[in-house]
């Protein structure tokens, strides 16, 4: 039997993390689950480690390392690593195989999981900027980066796509791209003319500005077609997820902005297409769930059997497409705008996003008012003068500035 594939879940407690999970319980002879980590969620991740055995643990809220459930988390990789002990016995692997139980606490922590000697794939579904520094670590390791991230290309898709050059060394877990990928495969990338990227148009497809001014978090987060983490949830509502997915297939298909369509497919069945120089278009479709790319990305290059129950057809009824609304749903059109200026205004932009949908989220500012603060902070950072991308160092230096220009801005305008 092949050797089974060995994981490191960032993001482990998330919609992403859980999922990714549930594909190794289903595969457990294909997979092994070596490390995990989560953000804030310290009671889920220890079930989540006394569960799969896992030897590796790492918790991003520092603060957390004060309380009970630390000891608990300790007890927890202690003993999982004397029963691995046991069982390696005579045939125990080498030091450089299979490292020591670890426990740590704070950001960088999360990001030495991907150094592990013996992990071979790091699925990185951190949320926001903050998975950046990891996805680069894994690509500069030498490990397989399946990444659910969007942040990571988007602000970095600079540094981070010249590390990933080999086929098959990152591989997208966003249902869009991961779609996309596929369609790809045995195709000459010369010959494709466009690359469209489908979106569910989000709970208030159809609605004007004014019917959105008063859009509370809760409306925001009851998204039509898909489960998914609160953060993301609102980006799909105001379109800026399907924004920065343009940002994220410009990085890891090569492909000039002008060449990237988005159009709106409420049912959710085709997951993007690519078109060909010949008129031909092929489609990705399936289940709206996230384990189908998920799983691929930790397959490839085999299949594995279905996760779900495959799409019927016969019960699909009809198919719609639409143009987005880029007047009503601004997030897009500045999206695309910090695309093409490229440089540093994407990782402005997306810092300032992350301010005020979190803002959002805590009831301290309005829905337009996302699009409103991410326009003022890209204003303000064009007008100091857009940077070529050259280090992690300056990137985590602008998002920095993004973030206290996004809360200025807010304050000054008085949210809420």
């Amino acid at each position: 039997m092949a050797s089974r594939k060995r994981i490191v879940v960032l993001g482990s407690t998330g919609s992403i993390g859980t999922q990714t999970l549930d594909v190794a319980r289903r595969h457990p002879d294909k997979l092994e689950v070596v490390a995990l980590a989560a953000g804030t969620r310290a009671s889920e991740l220890l079930a989540q480690a006394r569960e799969f055995g896992v030897r590796h643990l790492a918790v991003g809220d520092e603060r957390l390392a004060r309380e009970p459930v630390a000891g608990e988390l300790r007890d927890v990789i202690l003993s999982e690593g004397r029963e691995a002990a046991a069982v390696e016995g005579s045939r125990a692997a080498s030091a450089d195989e299979r490292s020591e139980p670890s426990l740590g606490f704070g950001p960088q922590a999360v990001a030495d999981l991907v150094q592990l000697p013996e992990a071979d794939i790091v699925v990185n579904a951190l949320v926001g900027a903050a998975g950046l520094r990891a996805s680069y670590e894994t690509l500069r390791a030498g490990k397989v980066l399946a990444l659910a991230n969007k942040e990571s290309l988007v602000v970095g898709g600079d540094l981070i796509m010249p590390l990933a050059a080999e086929p098959g060394r990152l591989m997208p877990i966003d249902s869009e791209h991961g779609a996309i990928y596929q369609c790809l495969l045995g195709e000459d990338p010369r010959e494709v003319t466009r690359l469209w990227v489908t979106a569910s148009g989000g709970p208030f497809r159809g609605r004007t500005r004014e019917e959105l001014a008063h859009i509370t978090p809760a409306q925001a987060l009851a998204h039509p077609t898909w489960n998914m983490g609160a953060k993301i949830s609102i980006d799909s509502s105001t379109l800026m997820n399907k924004g920065l997915e343009v940002i994220e297939a410009h990085h890891l298909f090569a492909m000039p902005y002008d060449r990237i369509a988005v159009v709106v497919q409420p049912q959710s069945a085709i997951h993007s297409m690519v078109e060909f120089s010949d008129g031909s278009v092929k489609a990705h479709l399936g289940t709206t769930d996230m384990r189908i790319p998920i799983q691929f990305a930790l397959s490839y290059p085999e299949r594995w059997d279905a996760p779900v129950e495959p799409l019927d057809f016969r019960q699909l009824g009809s198919l719609e497409f639409a143009a987005p609304d880029e007047d009503t749903f601004r997030c897009l059109a500045l999206a695309r705008h910090a695309g093409d200026v490229g440089g540093t205004l994407p990782c402005v932009m997306n810092a300032a996003n992350e301010v005020a949908v979190a803002a959002f989220l805590a009831e301290e500012g309005t829905y337009l008012g996302i699009a409103e603060c991410v326009e003022a902070v890209m204003d303000a950072h064009e007008r100091d003068g857009v940077q070529p991308v050259e280090s992690l160092e300056q990137l985590e230096h602008l998002d920095a500035w993004s973030r206290a220009e996004a809360r200025t801005w807010i304050e000054t305008k008085g949210w809420g």
